[in-house]
């Protein structure tokens, strides 16, 4: 039996309620995505209890999987946009000749990452300056992670399949059910077999396995465009360089973002084991911002991506008007609930109160200036939609990367304090964001339908 795969059209209709029927599914499934991490979290500060065991699962453990995956991801909205574009376009042949190029892509990739993880694991844990407690259980954490990084990178690969050709809701199906299993795995694992933090991310990467078949079997049986023909997996280097060109720069611009946190991570950490358990804690509740934030940037992407290859160019940017409302509302709304609530959900990570007080610090000095960031995920998005990657790449580089690391090595030696060293973050919020917004409004109208097939072009070229 057939799985039917049939997504509704999002180049006609109402914008908002097509954007927001996307967007909910995203949300909800990077909520579960985001949910494997802050279980493991919680189960493991609850039950093995102590600072360590917290720090080991989150902090610099994240970023290096950030490192990686991240990379990985943002090469995979290059694949996405390709599919987005010809799925409009209506061009059947291309759509498929794309899925099993990026399919086949993220196999090989998956091997790669897997490989380089587990050999510098111990070597990059240590140039972040992790103090010698956490260690130990840090290595565990991680090397566990990356053996299961082929079913990991291959779920995200088809999850962006299905979403380019707008079906958000499979993946979050998928997700719902691989996350319960996370679950489950770690109170087995962690609570009954005392595993501690080895056995939260052998729960993890399990229940991640599991997101993967579910994935391969809908690509597998779906009679739409991205049908899965094993027999045709196999990278054509054509397609492949036609995704790189628009994925590299997504994909470089995820590694500076971390590349940066790794730095101010590897700052933190010299702070001691308080702080990093205070950041790490912080970070599982600020991430609902980043969730919604991230999830109305896939939406717009694949929102431009699909009305540019159709040839409808204003009503790209009318999502992308639509769409920025919105995530303003929404940003304004989680700030001041993390404002006002938030240090009542970090009672669930640590009951440290010398962890809590920092905690209240950041709170009180970092949410206000999310809304700061919202240009940066909107703009981009939508000049991924359009082909144009670099750009905002470039911008990033300059803007999140180059200026925190000025910051990092000027400002905090003169004030060695958390807020210091977190004043890197809005300052890199803003100036990014200003810097995109001029750029899309200057050059609003050099968009035109015929220029994807100049920019399909050019990147075979490349």
């Amino acid at each position: 039996m057939k799985a039917k795969t049939q997504a509704p059209s999002i180049t006609t209709g109402p914008i908002t309620g097509q954007l927001l029927l996307f967007f909910f599914p995203i949300l909800l499934g990077t909520f579960f995505q985001q949910l494997y991490n802050t279980v493991d979290t919680v189960i493991v500060g609850s039950f093995v209890g102590t600072n360590t065991a917290l720090a080991a699962v989150g902090g610099a453990t994240g970023q290096l999987v950030n490192l990686f995956v991240g990379f990985f991801i943002g090469l995979s909205s290059g694949c996405g946009v390709i599919i987005s574009q010809y799925y409009g376009a209506r061009d059947r042949n291309a759509v498929s000749k794309s899925v099993h190029t990026a399919l086949a892509f993220s196999l090989v990739s998956g091997v790669v990452i897997m490989v380089l993880g587990l050999a510098l694991t111990r070597f990059s844990l240590r140039a972040m300056s992790l103090p010698d407690e956490i260690m130990p259980e840090a290595s565990a954490y991680l090397r566990i992670y990356f053996l299961g990084m082929i079913p990991n990178l291959f779920y995200n690969m088809g999850a962006a399949v299905l979403r380019a050709i707008g079906d958000s809701r499979r993946p979050l199906y998928f997700l719902i059910l691989s996350c319960l299993s996370n679950i489950v795995l770690d109170l087995v694992f962690v609570v009954s077999l005392h595993m501690g933090v080895a056995g939260a991310a052998l729960a993890t990467i399990l229940s991640q396995a599991a997101s993967a078949i579910m994935v391969l079997y809908v690509l597998l049986h779906t009679d739409s465009e991205v049908r899965l023909n094993p027999r045709e997996l196999r990278m054509d280097f054509g397609w492949l360089k036609k995704m790189i060109y628009v994925g590299l720069p997504a994909g470089l611009q995820s590694t500076m973002y971390t590349i940066s946190n790794i730095i101010v991570q590897a700052t933190v950490n010299s702070f001691g084991t308080n702080t990093i358990a205070a950041v790490t804690a912080y970070g599982k509740m600020d991430v609902l911002f980043w969730m919604v934030i991230n999830a109305f940037g896939i939406a717009i992407t694949t929102f431009v991506g699909q009305n540019y290859g159709a040839g409808q160019v204003k009503r790209a940017f009318q999502g992308f008007r639509v769409s920025f409302a919105l995530s303003a509302f929404a940003t304004l709304f989680l700030s001041a609930v993390i404002w006002f609530f938030g240090m009542d959900f970090l009672h669930f990570f640590t009951k440290d109160p010398a962890v809590l007080a920092i905690c209240r610090r950041l709170i009180h000095y970092v949410v206000p200036f999310f809304i700061t960031y919202i240009p940066i995920e909107l703009c981009s998005g939508t000049l991924r939609g359009m082909g144009n990657s670099w750009m905002p790449m470039i911008m990033t580089m300059i803007g999140v990367c180059v200026l925190r690391l000025f910051w990092i090595f000027l400002a905090v030696p003169l004030h060695r304090d958390i807020l210091t060293l977190m004043t890197a973050y809005p300052i890199s919020w803003i100036t990014t964001s200003v810097a995109l917004s001029l750029y899309l409004f200057l050059t609003r109208h050099r968009y035109h339908p015929k220029n994807l097939v100049k920019q399909n072009e050019k990147s075979t070229a490349v």
